[in-house]
């Protein structure tokens, strides 16, 4: 297709590398008017409506985007659930304000009266399957039964729970109720008669979220506060086979496809994922998109899309046949976050850890895998470092452990075991003797690498976030979740000084400089400060610049430059000694940066991201990268394939020129100017302005040295 039309539209950006392996998991995003906290979709798959914080409902066309009449309003605090009737005509909503509305789906008018009743806030909404009746969950402990033409109550409360009901859904035949509870429980009710069933079903250590029954009405699954998915048998109550563990926050949402196997779900770790019931395990890649808590997913009847509605503010679609294939992802990309980054001794390559538990090295050059994945971690990988001699690399997982790896063969060469929380950073001495690892469990460690015994350990109360050693060996340097740095005596494990106070947030990042008089730190209050090594007082005033959390510092070899990656997606340069930003921030990544590093010629910075990629930047541009137009547009690691005339397209505006794609793909300019679009697919790895180097499957160059643009739209198609 592409070859067949390419040449009669010569003035449009051209692919230079990079392709397609699998089609794009996401359709469309729509933004909603506040955070979302229910979805629905419609019997017919057409529409999604969603529940919203601003006390509004808004349904939308799934195929244009576009809303189909304005905002229902009628409640008064936030909508906390949504729910289609089966013939499409209806929709319910529960809200915060105590009440259940019925609205008509078509005109968006209001139906009869709010159904009041409850006491407190209504949790959660269902409707039978033939329509009649609305089920309801609330704060108040109890679920009813509702008629919904005549919007009364059928019977009595039904009462069990002993704290709020937060998810009720209906078995297919229309006889069950289903509820889970912030009691732990999950119970199953009679519809006609309003008993219970059986036992309440205990398993879960948090509160249940979410319920969900499969269509044969055999198994319950839920979700809970635990970060666990469990399955349920529907008739003895009794749990099918372990809980299905990988998100790291609560589960909000799930929902089971008709084979009654597969199962979706929604986290406040703003993932979602699909599993296999049967076998326990993930299917595909996971969905993490979202720039916020995802809490609720809905399927389309002919189960082809699924979407999910985020506090972010969005509603996304997902093409659930690419996302459940299992397509074969090359090796050249990590599938998870990119945590952390080191660069090796002499330059040449890189190593990663990331949250697919995978550490892997490659060729900082041409960006291949100089040997397979290191396997071994069973969770994500948070740090990573090498030895001085470049042969070791050690690694820091949520799994607890520390592990050794060959760095030529990426054999592994022993596991440290002994903290009791996520591993949260490791660094190795200089004299490669030691290992130290600082962890959630509040403690620091120093290992001996030839015994792989730890020294009684060092710490605090609170999680400890990162760790450094001097370049002479003697200390090491930490920060703390409870906002402070400490400096410790290598060689006796204690405190060489009060703790460093200052921050106003968690000290998430600590950097030594090569002389040992500074120490940098990056924080959660969105700042930088530097501090004296050896009187501990802080040296000027915070680098402010970042928007969020300041996840990770580094420090050039000479000691002159701090570099920092952020939550706001950028990589800044800062002059260390008059605390200034040196140049633009480096742009590209389009999700939270969380790592870097500098080469040891100090050229070039390595960044890693929670978009799965790793960005290689020039800290300063070699002379065949200039010179740029200024400003320029260019996504390609080749100046030549810049956009020409720029600055008509800018308009001589004063807005820095764009540096990727916008979250829906949009390439943007001053007061919104669309220039071109990137498909979803293709934008986390798009080559940014500044990179030699992009690490992800299929990184995308772009040639626009003949776009036709502006006034000149029209000759982007031959004459």
């Amino acid at each position: 297709m592409f070859r067949k039309f390419a040449a009669k539209f010569p003035c449009t950006p051209r692919i230079v590398a990079g392709h397609v392996d699998n089609w794009p998991q996401m359709e469309k995003i729509i933004h909603a008017n506040g955070e979302v906290d229910s979805v629905a979709m419609s019997p017919d798959g057409k529409f999604i409506a969603c529940g919203l914080n601003d006390t509004t409902i808004q349904v939308w066309d799934i195929e244009t985007g576009e809303a189909l009449y304005a905002p229902l309003q009628g409640h008064t605090r936030a909508v906390s659930s949504v729910a289609f009737s089966p013939d499409g005509y209806r929709i319910v909503s529960g809200s915060w304000d105590k009440t259940a509305r019925v609205w008509n789906a078509k005109t968006g008018e209001a139906l009869g009266s709010p159904l009041r009743g409850h006491t407190e806030w209504v949790a959660s909404v269902a409707i039978s399957p033939d329509g009649k009746r609305i089920v309801s969950g609330s704060d108040d402990k109890t679920i009813r039964v509702w008629n919904i033409d005549t919007c009364e109550a059928f019977g009595a409360p039904l009462q069990g729970h002993t704290y709020t009901v937060r998810c009720v859904a209906i078995s297919p035949d229309g006889k069950r109720i289903v509820s889970g509870s912030n009691d732990n429980t999950i119970r199953v009710w009679d519809m006609e008669t309003g008993e219970t069933l059986g036992a309440p079903l205990q398993g879960h250590t948090g509160t249940v979220q979410c319920v969900a029954i499969s269509p044969d009405r055999k198994r319950i699954v839920s979700g809970s506060d635990d970060k666990t998915i469990r399955v349920w048998d529907m008739e003895t109550g009794e749990v099918l086979g372990a809980p299905l563990q990988g998100h790291t926050a609560s589960v909000r949402s799930v929902a089971i496809l008709s084979d009654g196997n597969r199962i979706v779900s929604g986290s406040f770790d703003r993932t979602v994922r699909v599993w296999d019931a049967k076998m326990g395990v993930a299917l595909g890649s996971l969905l993490q998109d979202h720039a916020s808590l995802v809490c609720s997913i809905a399927i389309s009847p002919d189960e082809n899309r699924i979407v999910t509605g985020s506090y972010d503010k969005t509603i996304r679609v997902w093409d659930a046949n690419t996302i459940m294939s299992k397509a074969s992802v090359a090796l050249q990309s990590h599938i998870g976050s990119v945590n952390s980054v080191a660069i090796s001794p002499d330059g040449h390559s890189v190593v990663s850890g990331s949250g697919d538990n995978t550490v892997r090295v490659w060729d900082i050059e041409t960006g291949k895998a100089l040997v397979a994945p290191l396997k071994g971690h069973t969770g994500p990988v948070l740090s990573v470092a090498i030895s001085s001699d470049g042969k070791s690399i050690v690694s820091g997982s949520t799994d607890m452990t520390i592990r050794m790896w060959n760095a030529a063969t990426g054999e592994a060469s022993g596991v440290l075991q002994g903290h009791t929380n996520f591993v949260r950073s490791v660094a190795i001495s200089p004299d490669r003797n030691h290992i130290v690892s600082a962890s959630n469990d509040g403690t620091i460690r120093v290992w001996h690498i030839r015994t792989s015994e730890a020294r009684p350990p060092s710490g605090y109360s609170d999680w400890l976030q990162s760790v450094a050693i001097s370049s002479d060996g003697n200390c090491i340097v930490s920060g703390s979740y409870d906002k402070t740095i400490q400096v410790w005596d290598m060689g006796t494990g204690q405190a060489s000084c009060a703790p460093l106070e200052g921050h106003t947030g968690h000290v998430l990042s600590v950097a030594i400089s090569p002389d040992v008089c500074r120490i940098v730190s990056g924080s959660g209050d969105k700042t930088i400060r530097v501090w004296d090594m050896g009187t501990g007082e802080l040296l000027g005033a915070p680098l402010e610049g970042h928007t969020n959390s300041v996840n990770v510092v580094a420090i050039s070899p000479d000691g002159n430059r701090i570099v920092s990656g952020s939550d706001d997606k950028t990589v800044r340069v800062w002059d260390i000694q008059t605390g200034e930003g040196v140049g633009a921030p480096f742009r590209g990544h389009t999700g939270r940066v969380r790592s870097v590093a500098i080469s040891p010629d100090g050229k070039r910075v390595v960044s890693g991201s929670s978009d799965n990629t790793i960005r290689v930047w020039y800290l300063e541009f070699p002379d065949r990268h200039q010179p740029f137009e200024v400003p320029a547009i260019c996504f390609s690691t080749d100046p030549i394939h810049a956009l020409h005339s720029a600055s008509s397209f800018l308009q001589d505006s004063e807005t820095s020129a764009p540096s990727g794609p916008n979250e829906e793909g949009w390439v943007a300019g001053p007061e919104g100017r669309l220039l071109f679009w990137i498909p979803l697919n293709f934008y986390p790895a798009t080559y940014a302005p500044g990179n030699t180097l992009v690490i992800a499957n299929t990184a995308l160059q772009l040639d626009l040295s003949h776009v036709a643009h502006g006034t000149s739209w029209h000759k982007c198609r031959e004459q």
